[in-house]
């Protein structure tokens, strides 16, 4: 059996950290069911690799820090720190240039090795105020 906390390290550390296609493929499943705090859902990895570019666009230097992993059968909830330099559009806000910092939950389920759902509820409300200020 997997070990789903390694997997989760490596969903952030190579997927969203280092940007990796290869990573995505490998851990996530086909069928996906996704919904990301920034009001994304994604049905299937074809959505969902379309909101990892969305991001990217938005954060290219997007980085999560995972502060604490709790995992018990087939899931694992990671609560974490999120950094980058806002330099794409994001909730209607154009790039401003400004380093971001907030934070965030995560809930994952997994099967055979790849991560079947996910569901991310990160601190929007702290994220929209820093990139809104005037």
């Amino acid at each position: 059996m997997p070990d789903n906390k390694s997997l989760v390290r490596r969903y952030y550390a190579e997927l969203w950290n280092a940007w990796s296609t290869a990573a995505l493929d490998e851990l996530i499943s086909p069928n996906i069911i996704f919904r990301g705090s920034i009001g994304t859902a994604a049905i299937g990895i074809e959505e969902f690799k379309q909101y990892v570019i969305r991001i990217r666009g938005a954060f290219p230097d997007f980085h999560n820090h995972i502060e604490e992993l709790i995992g018990e059968d087939d899931k694992v909830v990671a609560r974490l720190t999120y950094t980058g330099t806002h330099r794409g559009e994001l909730f209607g806000f154009s790039a401003t240039g400004r380093k971001i910092n907030y934070q965030g939950i995560a809930i994952f389920q997994f099967r055979e090795g790849k991560i079947v759902s996910g569901f991310v509820l990160g601190d929007t409300e702290s994220l929209k105020r820093q990139i809104a200020q005037p």
